[in-house]
């Protein structure tokens, strides 16, 4: 009896060491193949300066985002004539530390990606879950459906979501993710339906798996690749048209230290106080660049057609 038990326990500890070893190998495929794309690297590189600059950002921003300094409006960055060390960056009009503002506005990127993304995840991939699985009228309604979201532009259908709404940060990431939404159902659907047919799909049918069963724990699994990069092109999509959101005043509203709305309280000033538009823009910028390109990254390392031998 002794000797049974020590035998399974025995195959249980080789299970459990063969799939750590099965884990730690695709680990070291998947960087092998993300590593080899420079510009992925780098990318990666800077999203997680600006994950540790929003997590950091009341130890390291030297003033309060909102906190006026009256004796100290338009003040240039230090480089330039009149710049002070105070304000390393300059101030805006109202004399906030600009500085200060772009690093609390990352936390309100990364917000705002974070949620875009979850919500347009999580829905989308049900909703094309149901129509792969289903198929028949279900399939043909959701995707005129979809059809009908993709025909008007995104930037265009999200302004006018966020104008039945209401402005305001909440409002817009509801609509920039009822706008990616049908990006996530064709991939998914897409997906669903080229594995729906394989063998180990009707193994798991024939053994008594429910509709549910086969579509979130059995075929889900396999469609991940896609909805991954998908996601990381999404979230700089959601940064990028929130900030034009709050550009146009229909995002986050003053004194909100949103990237958008600081460019949409400094056009009056572009001409005579350079940096209150120039730094915005440029965290922009960079922020959606290196999402990009760690998402071409994300492609290059988990599509197995753009691997090579």
């Amino acid at each position: 009896m002794t000797n049974i038990s020590n035998t399974a326990d025995t195959e249980k500890l080789t299970d459990a060491q063969e799939r750590r070893r099965t884990r730690n190998r695709m680990l070291r495929e998947f960087w092998f193949y993300f590593s080899e794309n420079r510009g992925a690297v780098i990318g990666m590189w800077i999203f997680l300066a600006l994950v540790l600059l929003a997590v950091l950002a009341p130890v390291i921003a030297p003033h309060a985002p909102n906190i006026q300094y009256r004796d100290a409006l338009l003040v240039p960055p230090v480089w330039q004539d009149g710049g002070s060390w105070n304000y390393i960056l300059g101030t805006d009009a109202v004399g906030r530390d600009m500085l200060s503002r772009l690093i609390y506005g990352s936390q309100f990127s990364l917000f705002i990606g974070v949620v875009v993304v979850a919500i347009a995840l999580t829905t989308g991939v049900t909703i094309g879950l149901i129509a792969g699985y289903f198929r028949g009228p279900v399939d043909t309604v959701i995707m005129r459906v979809m059809d009908i979201i993709l025909a008007f532009p995104s930037l265009l259908l999200a302004l006018v979501l966020v104008a039945i709404l209401g402005p305001g940060l909440l409002n817009a990431m509801i609509a920039i993710a009822i706008v990616q939404q049908p990006h996530y159902v064709r991939l998914t659907r897409a997906a669903v339906m080229a594995e729906k047919n394989r063998d180990y799909v009707t193994a798991a049918r024939v053994a008594g798996s429910g509709n549910l069963r086969l579509m979130f724990k059995t075929i889900l699994p396999n469609c991940t690749a896609p909805l991954i990069v998908q996601a990381a092109l999404s979230f700089s999509t959601a940064i990028l048209d929130a900030a034009a959101l709050g550009f146009l005043g229909m995002g986050a509203q003053p004194p909100t230290p949103e990237w958008g709305t600081m460019l949409a309280e400094a056009r009056e000033f572009i001409l005579r106080a350079w940096w209150v538009v120039t730094f915005p823009g440029i965290a922009i910028l960079v922020t959606v660049l290196a999402i990009n390109l760690m998402g071409d990254g994300l492609r290059d390392a988990l599509d197995p057609k753009l691997k090579r031998s």
